[in-house]
């Protein structure tokens, strides 16, 4: 099965290579999509009925936020906490934005939804981050200067990789602690079990600049791939580099 819709914002891609499923793999790839089109709806900044956008502007109390939601600004504030304030969704005179982790969060549920219906073989790309199962699979990651090329291709069985950068949205990450873009790193990947972890950590990292290579590197279970704005690469031993077929 290969399936491709445009939600939150950027194409998200669906390929499953499971033999058989028949119907419930395109039931399972429906209520994919709806799950995605039901984050957007509920989670995002930018729709002033969003749960989120209540909850900003006062209409909605901590105690009567979805256990969903609840769970999304938990792990904000632990990634705020542990970049010394340098992951923020709540920047000064800018409304509540939650999407850095909303969109790993959401896109690693989905491929839990894929997993309890039997799927074995699949891959799941939202916008550039990836959720694989079943592999190897090769996953390349675009250059941050040169839209046509790749800095590098990964391999990866079971797990995930998401990568934060300046190439689509420009300075768009902001450093919470100096309320300034942050422009020390060009792009920087990480791979992780869960789709949750490389996409917050990536974008934390990202916000931290050189720091923050260190900084994610240090966190148990991802793997790094930067490069900062010197063009210099900076990559942990374990990251699953693809071999080249003799």
């Amino acid at each position: 099965m290969n399936r491709v819709e445009h939600v939150m914002g950027f194409p998200v891609s669906l390929r499953i290579d499971d033999e058989g499923g028949g119907s419930r793999m395109d039931e399972t790839a429906d209520a994919l999509f709806a799950w995605l089109r039901e984050v957007d709806a509920r989670f995002s900044p930018f729709r002033p009925d969003s749960e989120v956008c209540r909850y900003d502007r006062g209409e909605l109390r901590l105690p009567q936020l979805s256990a969903d939601l609840t769970e999304v600004l938990d792990l904000c504030e632990q990634y705020r906490i542990a970049t010394g304030g340098a992951f923020d969704v709540r920047l000064p005179g800018r409304p509540l934005d939650p999407c850095a982790v909303v969109k790993g969060w959401s896109v690693q549920r989905a491929a839990e939804l894929l997993t309890a219906a039997g799927a074995r073989r699949f891959i799941l790309n939202a916008g550039g981050d990836v959720v694989v199962s079943g592999g190897p699979w090769r996953v390349g990651v675009r250059h941050p200067e040169h839209a046509d090329q790749l800095c590098t291709v990964l391999e990866l069985t079971d797990g995930a990789v998401a990568t934060s950068a300046r190439y689509e949205r420009g300075d768009h990450i902001v450093d919470g602690r100096t309320g300034r873009p942050a422009t020390g790193l060009l792009s920087l990947s990480v791979v992780a079990a869960s789709l949750t972890e490389a996409d917050a950590t990536a974008t934390a990292a990202f916000a931290m600049g050189p720091e923050g290579v260190d900084w994610a590197a240090a966190r148990p279970g991802c793997e790094i791939f930067a490069v900062d704005t010197e063009r210099r690469v900076r990559r942990t031993p374990g990251f699953p580099v693809a071999t080249v077929a003799a």
